[in-house]
């Protein structure tokens, strides 16, 4: 075999061969999993039993709160809270049921329509900020010190970035 084909085979091999977790990389992986998990889990409950909102429903009123006019394009909704339109609209279904979000169409583009959170809506998501807030500051905030803060939120945006780099190239 000749040097070029030797090198182009350990290059394949090399390319095709599977990367493993060290056994510190595990145990990293394995904590942000759990962490993950339970934190969602935690969160849920709490909202669930004092505000009767599932966790992204929370997420969809408050996002909505911060809009100009309270009001986003259900699409771009879709986004913010990482959910396929779908999921989002029967989502927004139950909340208008419930008399927290109305739909009407975008006035500046027809072929849209708009999640606007209504008085009710947002009234209910200012009784139900400060526990869940609370929640927030007991299980993740108190829990570290200003310079583990940073460095958690650090890290979280590192790897957001990575995701949202890979949905581009993918997407």
């Amino acid at each position: 075999m000749s040097r070029s084909r030797r090198r182009a085979a350990a290059t394949t091999t090399a390319a095709t061969v599977p990367r493993w977790l060290t056994a510190a990389q595990l145990e990293a992986w394995q904590a942000i999993t759990q962490l993950l998990g339970l934190l969602s889990t935690a969160l849920e409950a709490q909202l669930q039993r004092d505000a009767q909102l599932s966790y992204v429903e929370y997420y969809v009123l408050a996002g909505l709160s911060d809009q100009p006019n309270h009001t986003m394009r259900i699409s771009e909704l879709a986004g913010f809270t990482n959910a396929e339109i779908s999921r989002l609209s029967h989502l927004i279904s139950r909340l208008q049921k419930r008399g927290y979000v109305r739909r009407e169409p975008d006035p500046t583009d027809g072929r849209y329509t708009n999640a606007v959170l209504t008085d009710a809506g947002y009234n209910h998501l200012v009784a139900a900020a400060p526990g869940h807030v609370a929640t927030v500051l007991e299980l993740v905030i108190d829990a570290l010190d200003g310079t583990a803060l940073s460095a958690l939120q650090d890290s979280a945006e590192r790897i957001i970035a990575r995701i949202n780099d890979a949905r581009a190239i993918s997407g």
